[in-house]
């Protein structure tokens, strides 16, 4: 399989097409790992993140785009608002994108109501700035097999809590969210992830940026 034959990659020309009339020129990322694009390649796909193929995309149908990606492995929550949001603001975005929670879900204790306070005072500073907002659920890894086998249950809760208080934050400062159910015809398959069994290799990242992309594009209303 390939970029250009799996069915959950949107070709390049497709994901344009669907940015075709964005009104965002100034599209900033921050968060962890995910957002920083930690992956491995996997044959048959371009070695970009999912990152990298929004910015592509965006690009395309947004030919003066400026774009910056301030995410770094291994930050918990606060440590993304401590050190990326005011150069994030300073940047002066459009359109954000915020991924938090992920080092704090899987650390021994998960303090869900502090992850909360982080992502919302993130949000609602962009929103605050004007900025369009899109915040992001991580796929849960279990669904594949892969964790701990006795740390699995809680991996998966500690999931599925983060995509919720996520969303909620969201909703609660008029910003967007991607959802990614485990139940994604591609989450059960190991095949989407790197050798640490926690990221996302090239295909998986693939296939994180279909979703995304198809969620701006759903801020643009009807395609004609």
């Amino acid at each position: 399989m390939s970029e250009h034959t799996d069915p959950f990659v949107l070709p390049a020309g497709e994901a344009a097409a669907l940015m075709r009339g964005a009104p965002w020129r100034r599209l900033v990322t921050v968060g962890d790992s995910v957002a920083e694009g930690v992956r491995d390649p996997a044959p048959g796909y371009r070695d970009l993140s999912w990152v990298d193929r929004v910015e592509e995309a965006l690009a395309a149908a947004v030919p003066d785009l400026a774009a910056l990606n301030l995410g770094r492995r291994d930050l918990v929550a606060a440590e993304i608002r401590a050190t990326q949001l005011r150069p994030a603001l300073e940047f002066r975005p459009d359109l954000a994108i915020v991924v938090g929670g992920g080092n704090d879900m899987l650390a021994p204790e998960f303090d869900a109501d502090a992850v909360r306070a982080e992502l919302a005072a993130m949000v609602s500073a962009f929103r605050e700035a004007g900025a369009d907002v899109l915040t992001i659920g991580l796929f849960d890894i279990t669904a594949a097999g892969l964790g701990p086998r006795r740390f699995r249950a809680a991996i998966s809760a500690r999931t599925r809590l983060l995509g919720e208080l996520t969303a909620e934050v969201a909703a609660e400062h008029g910003a967007h969210h991607v959802h990614n159910p485990p139940d994604h015809p591609a989450a059960s398959d190991p095949g989407i992830y790197s050798a640490d069994r926690l990221h996302f290799n090239a295909r998986g990242h693939a296939i994180a940026a279909a979703g995304t992309i198809r969620a701006l594009a759903g801020l643009l209303g009807p395609r004609r």
